[in-house]
């Protein structure tokens, strides 16, 4: 999943693709680099930001999906909390709708998605850092996002869980819970991670630019492969198909040679 900020304020890109020409242009720069899955998001849900309205949330990505959806050759994700720029953006095209509230945020979302038959990536997240158990605590979230998709009418089976690296977790709890990232499985989801370029990569590599965490990134991206993740939503593309083709061959490639022993 190619991350595609059209916003001035994101943490790792800020600014550089808010025009809606140069975005559709990174957009299709992202799919030629292997990309299966266009993430567009119109609010910075970096530490410390502020809410937009709706008003400029639609205007930052609708000119964008209104570009990009009628030729994109892979899905199209729309990164929002807010029903109605769902609702525009699934018009349009996109696809799927990636709420950071694990819709468990505006109770309108998972009608909307319902509606249009959209799937749903589901993120934890929380107010604090404060877990009785990270990964029961994150489990117990992610079962709730479930059942609103059942109970909306968008069923669990058009649902990936993602549990929110970054949200409500000190940079500690997030590397705790890359390596416990397999205990999700017992959802029966998909899994994505995001955590390209976060501050927990900054922290172990002292590197106060986000731009510098490639490597780290990197390593992230191979663990959390190795540790059970399905999709990986990352900003550098290029760089991390690769990454994950190699880490696939080994644990996918490990998967089959289990199965036919």
């Amino acid at each position: 999943m190619g991350i595609l900020n059209v916003t001035p304020d994101s943490f790792s890109d800020g600014g550089r693709f808010a025009v809606a020409d140069v975005a559709v242009a990174r957009a299709h720069e992202m799919v030629a680099e292997g990309a299966d899955i266009i993430d567009v998001g119109g609010e910075s849900t970096r530490p410390g930001h502020t809410r937009v309205s709706l008003d400029e949330e639609l205007r930052r990505v609708v000119p964008v999906i209104e570009r990009l959806g009628p030729g994109c050759p892979v899905p199209i994700s729309i990164d929002t909390t807010k029903p109605e720029v769902a609702r525009r953006a699934l018009a349009l095209g996109a696809t799927i709708v990636n709420d950071q509230q694990g819709l468990q945020g505006d109770p309108d979302l998972a009608g909307v998605a319902a509606e249009f038959g959209a799937e749903v990536v589901a993120m934890h997240n929380q107010r604090g850092n404060e877990y009785a158990d990270l990964l029961g605590d994150i489990i117990a979230f992610l079962e709730r996002s479930l059942g609103c998709a059942d109970a909306a009418g968008i069923g669990r089976e058009r649902v990936i869980v993602d549990p929110g690296f970054g949200f409500g977790k000190t940079p500690d709890q997030n590397l705790e819970l890359l390596w416990r990232l397999g205990e999700l499985r017992v959802l029966g989801r998909p899994i994505l991670i995001g955590t390209s370029r976060k501050s927990m990569i900054g922290r172990v590599l002292a590197e106060t630019t986000a731009s510098d965490r490639l490597e780290g990134t990197a390593a992230t991206v191979a663990l959390g492969i190795a540790f059970g993740a399905d999709v990986v939503r990352v900003h550098d593309v290029r760089a991390m198909k690769r990454v994950a083709r190699v880490a696939d061959a080994v644990v996918r490639g490990a998967d089959a040679r289990t199965a036919a022993s």
